[in-house]
């Protein structure tokens, strides 16, 4: 593994830009999900394609509601209700609002709840940012795509891992496997999921 230094956001960082660049290659990968992998098994244990589109549109609405000083486990694990059909539309609904509500004056510095855990905004958007590009690779790998990913928009996820997510414990209610052995030259997405359990 990379020796990254484990730290928060630097003072007078904005980390907005790369949640919603992670979010827009995110609408990028669910577009490309064809019918007949909606069944696809992931590296996310029980979340096939389907699954992590709908939770992936809910992740969205739930930073919507962080952002606005509400408590995001009030909305559902996945987006159940919206129909394949309309998976693209419930997704470019959800990425505006959450760009309005992150957009807000002041967000960087006004706490957000993201379930356990309360960080000030600066810090909540690269643990979205990090959870939205984790299942935007799960998608990839059980789709068969290849999405570009922009290491500036990794690098602030690769720095804060080991501080946001220590190797251990991994028990409940930490969501994720053991940490996953990669070469130090990995490329960057290679070690951001293997940090948090899966298997490039």
């Amino acid at each position: 593994m990379t020796e990254n230094v484990a730290s928060p956001p630097a003072a007078g960082a904005d980390t907005r830009p790369g949640l919603f660049k992670a979010l827009a290659l995110a609408g990028e990968t669910i577009a490309n999900v064809r019918p007949d992998q909606y069944g696809a098994a992931s590296p996310c244990p029980e979340y096939d394609a389907e699954k992590l589109v709908r939770h992936l549109i809910a992740v969205v609405r739930r930073m919507t509601v962080a952002a606005s000083g509400g408590n995001p486990f009030t909305v559902e694990l996945f987006a159940d209700e919206v129909p394949a059909a309309d998976w693209g539309t419930a997704w470019k609904d959800g990425v505006r609002d959450a760009e309005a509500a992150w957009s807000k004056p002041g967000m960087l510095g006004t706490m957000c709840q993201l379930g356990f855990t309360t960080l000030p905004g600066v810090a909540a958007a690269v643990a979205y940012t990090t959870e939205v590009t984790i299942h935007t690779w799960d998608l990839a790998k059980a789709t068969g795509q290849q999405p570009a990913w922009d290491p500036a928009v990794l690098a602030p996820s690769l720095g804060a891992m080991r501080f946001a997510v220590p190797a251990t414990p991994r028990t409940a209610p930490v969501p994720f496997g053991p940490v996953v052995e990669v070469p130090a030259d990995a490329p960057p997405i290679d070690q951001l999921v293997a940090w948090y359990g899966r298997r490039p």
